[in-house]
Formats: C-alpha cells, sequence, structure tokens
C-alpha cells in the first residue's frame, strides 16, 4: 500500500512538471510572438479621449497590410523600429486632421502590462515588447492591444482564434487566452507568471 501511495505521489509530480513546463513554454510564446501597441492619451478630456482613438485608427489601417505581410514578430519588430518616423507622421497628421496641436512620440520598448480584458480574449499581464505611441502630455488613460499578429482587429472569438493559428499558437493557449472553462486554471497561472514578471522586472 505504501508502495502504490509512492507511485501515486510520483505520477503526480510528474504530471505538475510537465503542466508547468508548458505553462512557461507558453509565457514564453507570449512574450516572443506577441507585440503590443500602446497609446497614450494626452489628457481624459473627452476631447482627448477621443482624438486617442483617431490615432489608434489612424495607425492601424497604416500597419494592417504591411505587418500581415510579415513571417514572425522579429520581422515585425524590425519592420517597426525601421518604420518609427513613418509612424509618428501618421499619428502626427491624425492629430492635425482632428485640428489638435499635440505631437506624438513613438517608441518601440518593453513594457510592463496588467490583465487586459479585450471583446473577444484576455491577455495576462507581464512585460512585452510594444509599439508605444504617447499623445502631447501623455497623462491620459490607455489604450491596448495587439500590432503583431494583428488581434486588434478581429472582431469575434472565430477571427481570433484563426489569426491566433496563423501566429503559430497551438490551440490550447488560444483557448487559454479566449476564456474557455477548461483552460481557466490555465489562464490564472499564466497571469501569475506575468505578474510575478512583473514584480521581477519593474519598469
Amino acid at each position: 500500500m505504501r508502495k502504490l501511495g509512492k507511485r501515486i505521489l510520483i505520477c503526480l509530480c510528474l504530471a505538475a512538471a510537465v503542466w508547468c513546463e508548458t505553462l512557461l513554454a507558453d509565457r514564453q510564446r507570449l512574450e516572443e510572438e506577441l507585440i503590443r501597441f500602446h497609446v497614450v492619451a494626452n489628457s481624459d478630456s473627452p476631447e482627448d479621449q477621443s482624438v486617442k482613438l483617431q490615432v489608434r485608427d489612424a495607425v492601424l489601417e497604416s500597419l494592417q497590410d504591411d505587418l500581415e505581410e510579415l513571417a514572425d514578430m522579429e520581422q515585425a519588430k524590425e519592420y517597426l523600429q525601421e518604420n518609427l518616423a513613418v509612424i509618428r507622421d501618421v499619428a502626427n497628421d491624425a492629430l492635425a486632421a482632428a485640428g489638435v496641436d499635440a505631437q506624438a512620440v513613438v517608441s518601440l520598448c518593453r513594457e510592463q502590462f496588467d490583465t487586459r480584458v479585450y471583446d473577444t480574449f484576455t491577455l495576462p499581464a507581464g512585460v512585452y515588447e510594444s509599439l508605444r505611441i504617447v499623445i502631447g502630455e501623455g497623462e491620459g488613460h490607455n489604450w491596448w492591444c495587439v500590432v503583431f499578429p494583428s488581434l486588434c482587429l478581429p472582431a469575434t472569438s472565430a477571427g481570433f482564434e484563426e489569426t491566433a493559428q496563423t501566429a503559430g499558437f497551438p490551440a490550447s493557449l488560444s483557448r487559454t487566452l479566449t476564456g474557455e472553462p477548461e483552460y481557466t486554471l490555465r489562464f490564472y497561472a499564466l497571469d501569475a507568471l506575468g505578474r510575478l514578471e512583473n514584480l521581477l522586472f519593474p519598469g
């Protein structure tokens, strides 16, 4: 009986080790294959918040076709880095069209993100590569999404899953992010890893 108990304990430990290994692999995949999109408004006034969304739309529209042609995150990162000035001009043109005197500052950097719930999926907390646009004083509420792969635009769960699959995400990870009940614990574990990362690597 004692031997059976030890065998069961060993099996449980092995199963836990495998589960933890897959969680770490998913965490790494999120860090290495996603580029977040972060737009910071000038202020929280209704006008500045509206302008923030106009800048978001203009930049997403300008990037969408080119980014869809890129194979992986490294190519996307290189493309964005080379085109920061172009993206800044697109943002500033949108500001000028809205009659706003403020200018946009555009950068590609590593940023901490809290857990973020979107219409069709949720991303766990963590440190991600980010295309960051700060408008004017940058004292308003933020807008976040994912610029690569292009997860900002799919309006349905099916659209998200198709984009995630094209980006190479395993089905278990996309189902974790879309909140399917059997993957809820997996998401909470990923989120806990991301929050720990934020604590260990404060930005």
